[in-house]
């Protein structure tokens, strides 16, 4: 069975601890520290937490690519379990983005979903990484297995950079492309301090909890490699 160092084991521990107390402390940003948008009122709130998640997708999304290269350069099977695990965090927390999305788009555009530019980027973005996951599901042999996840998983990069750039490159979309504004004293829109506190710390907060949702993924997969190694090594013995 892997093992691993005390010093690693505590200091994941504490990475568990600082990334839910983050958490909580984000969410209190969210509903008590910063004030309604000048626009869209008390609905808006979820922007907070709708554009975190999407930043700890995309870092997910990223270390799939990173590891995918490595995995082509090394052939080293650890890099696989890093972009395996990579990519299923990253569509776990695109999931709480287009849900929280859809929550977001209900009192202000009237409907849960419409398929302007950006919502028909992200659902793209969302099925190219479930599709990663069919892959790799569908093929038998671990070499194989691991060679084309690796390409798939840089491929696919290709769609989470087409969500960021599609509301700069698209006037129809109906997708705000800046961040919420509150009215200041001299009655103009800005973004004020509070807004931009929350923004950072929402976004801090879900890179951190990318990093460690990321960092048990990689346990477990490595668990579950050492039982199915066990489990051919009883059937080897037995025939």
């Amino acid at each position: 069975m892997t093992t691993y160092a005390e010093g690693r084991t505590r200091l994941l521990r504490n990475l568990t601890y600082a990334a839910a107390i983050l958490f909580v402390l984000a969410l209190l940003m969210d509903f008590f520290y910063v004030g309604p948008e000048a626009q869209q009122g008390e609905a808006q709130r979820i922007f907070y937490v709708h554009l975190g998640s999407f930043l700890g997708a995309f870092i997910g999304f990223t270390a799939a690519v990173v590891a995918g290269i490595r995995y082509l350069r090394s052939r080293d099977p650890k890099w696989d379990t890093l972009g395996l695990s990579s990519v299923e965090v990253g569509l776990g927390l695109s999931t709480i983005t287009i849900v929280t999305g859809m929550f977001w788009a209900k009192p202000i555009w009237n409907v849960y979903w419409t398929w302007e530019p950006r919502l028909t980027s992200v659902t793209i973005m969302w099925l190219a990484y479930a599709a990663y996951m069919m892959l790799r599901a569908g093929i038998e042999d671990p070499e194989r297995r691991r060679r084309f996840a690796a390409v798939y998983g840089i491929v696919a990069f290709s769609s989470v950079l087409f969500t960021v750039i599609i509301i700069r490159v698209r006037p129809d979309t109906i997708h705000p492309a800046i961040g919420p504004t509150q009215a200041s004293p001299e009655g103009e829109f800005e973004i004020t301090p509070r807004i931009r506190d929350t923004l950072f710390f929402n976004l801090f907060t879900f890179g951190v909890i990318a990093v460690t949702l990321i960092w048990y993924r990689i346990r477990l997969e490595n668990l579950f490699l050492h039982i199915e190694r066990r489990k051919m090594d009883l059937l080897s013995q037995e025939g």
